[in-house]
């Protein structure tokens, strides 16, 4: 299996080799990035409601809020915010923003690198595309008029393999960012929105 994986990179030569080294990365941070926002609590919105409920009906206070969850962290944070007699209206909602601001920033973490992959996974396999092309062509030129049409098709097809490689490597790296951003955009709108009920029913 290793073997035929081997020989079947380097028909493409070192870009496909490169891209192969992406697609790893790829998965890697696909999949640790879903285990993150397992942890964050990105698809868990009824505990934060729960606990948004009892607060308002003043059957749980903010120091016994202690969760990792990133909707009910925020919660927390806020209320306890809104419960500081030091702080103004305008003071909550600038903690608020800044809260929700560094926890979401926390949820985008390796977004950045998928959106690189999308950016690099085709360039590198034009680059091998443009330097298998110019391998066959200068084959056709040392072979002068004893060239073979079918073994300039085929350094045509190698090189040609690489542009391929990148852009399935690219595709499915922008149906990726585009739903760990839809996510992350879902757990900001359900932010917003608890800490205006939080700030409103209390003001």
């Amino acid at each position: 299996m290793i073997v035929q994986l081997q020989d079947a990179l380097n028909v493409g030569g070192p870009a496909l080799w490169v891209i192969f080294g992406i697609s790893v990365v790829l998965l890697t941070v696909g999949l640790w990035k879903f285990w993150h926002l397992i942890k964050l609590g990105a698809w868990n919105r009824k505990q934060a409601d729960e606990i948004l409920k009892l607060w308002l009906e003043k059957k749980i206070e903010p120091s016994d809020i202690n969760l990792r969850n990133i909707r009910a962290k925020i919660l927390a944070q806020t209320i306890l915010a809104i419960s500081n007699q030091n702080y103004t209206n305008d003071m909550v909602r600038e903690e608020c923003v800044r809260l929700a601001n560094k926890n979401l920033n926390e949820a985008r973490r390796g977004l950045r690198i998928i959106d690189l992959i999308i950016t690099i996974a085709p360039l590198v396999g034009l680059l091998g595309t443009v330097l298998g092309m110019i391998e066959a062509f200068q084959a056709l030129q040392d072979s002068g008029a004893q060239a073979d049409p079918s073994a300039l098709a085929g350094g045509i097809w190698e090189a040609l393999l690489t542009t391929a490689a990148g852009m399935g490597i690219a595709i499915p790296a922008s149906i990726l960012l585009s739903w760990y951003d839809s996510v992350v955009s879902n757990v900001q709108a359900d932010i917003e929105n608890l800490a205006t009920q939080a700030i409103l029913r209390t003001s």
